[in-house]
């Protein structure tokens, strides 16, 4: 029988069906601070020792600095960030878990950290508390975002209860235009179907768009798929995967790679499989997309307007749009150009791999940032992608336009740490949410890819490429 992507992984890791439910075995978990306290105390209470230890990978990331981490966690200034980083050094210890520490050259972002080591691998079942655990769909895992409670769990037992989804399959062909970027194309989808129509299904992207972008570039979509309601994003195996995985100091090697390589390539959806719902896309309709209001798909294109609720779809849409244009104090009728920007943040598990930082490079170079720019800030997504760029001269430029560059971290994804936004500051963002406050209390925050981040910096408000 014909299956999906989603089947064929749900169907190699079943442990046990129930009616509703499916017990699924979890081959990998990456664990960071904010998520893991109560599961590791949890553990403590029952007298519980992790089911499989090796199967865990710990890195700090929500509350590190991104400045100078001379002093270890002992310069952490927040008594709460601190406590919770000297909590999980604590916890791995005592429980025997990997941790890549706050001053170990691979920290970073859980989600760009595991794929870099290799511990995201293609046919896992891969899960983190944190919701764009989606991220490592892009090598054909099935991976998913859990909560505090089922962390605790995935530790104990190595398995964990769900639902099947229902499957969606976006396809997006055609040819991009200029500067068009996967952020461009998650973000423009998002704006199509809003960002419920992905709930229950597990989407696989597909098209020869999304099999011409990058292994990085295919991590953003699948990032993203959690804010069009999906849990899971996917995308097949082919050789760019294979590729990627290869050398890795998890990844397997000798006779074990090979008969890897043999079960990765049959990770796709065989042809006649079955979707519950397929969309489709061409690509010459997807421009720079810039986010006008407090929800993802609240956007437009970079050369639009920010629109008038009275052309809503219906009363919902109207009071939400309404409420977003007072949150975020803007007119419709505005062109999204004449919008002025007091920040720039180029990172997060969203946009701060290698890729991300040559695309803004490559725009920045021989360039300034605007007058009115009050903080500029590149933040790698781990400590060898930084050591990279630096190889590269990628930090010098940055510096030269007038970014600062800063170590690995989440940083200015969330207000989470000490990069955050003012009230009334308003931000160009490479990360994934623009929720009320997301980057800080009564901030504004819109989402662009990195090339427009660049761009608008260069400009002072939102700016095409030039």
């Amino acid at each position: 029988m014909a299956q999906t992507l989603y089947d064929k992984l749900m169907d190699a890791h079943i442990v046990r069906e129930d009616s509703s439910m499916t017990l699924i075995y979890i081959d990998r978990q990456l664990i960071h601070e904010v998520t893991s306290p109560q599961a590791f105390e949890g553990l403590a209470i029952a007298g519980r020792e992790p089911w499989r230890k090796s199967a865990n990978l710990a890195v700090p990331e929500h509350n590190v600095p991104t400045t100078n981490r001379s002093l270890g966690v002992s310069g952490i200034n927040d008594p709460i960030s601190k406590l919770q980083i000297e909590t999980l050094d604590k916890n791995c210890k005592t429980f025997g878990i990997n941790e890549i520490p706050m001053n170990d050259i691979r920290q970073g972002i859980v989600h760009v950290v595991g794929p870099e080591q290799g511990f995201t691998l293609p046919g896992m079942s891969i899960v983190c508390g944190d919701s764009h655990t989606s991220t490592h769909g892009a090598l054909g895992a099935l991976a998913f975002g859990i909560g505090t409670s089922e962390v605790e769990h995935v530790l104990a037992t190595g398995c964990l209860w769900q639902s099947k989804s229902k499957n969606l399959n976006i396809e997006v062909n055609g040819k991009l235009n200029r500067h068009v970027s996967a952020k461009d194309i998650a973000l423009y989808i998002i704006g199509q179907i809003g960002t419920a129509s992905g709930t229950g299904y597990a989407i696989e992207f597909s098209g020869n768009i999304i099999q011409d972008l990058s292994i990085e570039g295919r991590m953003t979509l699948c990032n993203m798929a959690i804010e069009a309601g999906a849990r899971v994003g996917m995308v097949a195996v082919d050789d760019k995967t294979i590729d990627y995985v290869k050398g890795r100091p998890l990844t397997p090697s000798g006779a074990k790679w090979d008969k890897a390589v043999e079960y990765w390539h049959t990770l796709h959806s065989d042809k006649d499989a079955y979707f519950d719902k397929i969309l489709r896309f061409n690509a010459k309709d997807i421009k720079p997309q810039v986010t006008w209001g407090t929800s993802p798909e609240m956007v437009v294109a970079i050369d639009g307007y920010v629109p008038n609720p009275t052309n809503a779809k219906n009363q919902t849409e109207k009071v939400g749009w309404e409420n977003a244009l007072n949150y975020i104090h803007l007119t419709a009728g505005t062109k999204i150009s004449d919008i002025k920007i007091d920040k720039i943040f180029i990172g997060s598990c969203t946009n701060s791999r290698i890729e991300d930082l040559r695309i803004a490079a490559n725009v920045l170079k021989d360039k300034k940032i605007a007058s009115n720019i009050k903080l500029a800030l590149v933040v790698p997504g781990s400590g060898l992608i930084k050591k990279q760029a630096e190889k590269e001269g990628l930090d010098k430029i940055f510096i030269n336009s007038g970014f600062e560059w800063r170590e690995a971290g989440c940083s200015m994804c969330l207000a989470m740490n000490a990069d955050k936004l003012e009230a009334d500051e308003r931000c160009a963002s490479t990360s994934n949410r623009n929720f009320e406050g997301r980057q800080g209390q009564g901030s504004f925050t819109h989402l662009v890819s990195p090339a427009i981040a660049a761009a608008s910096a260069i400009a002072g408000h939102f700016s095409e490429v030039k």
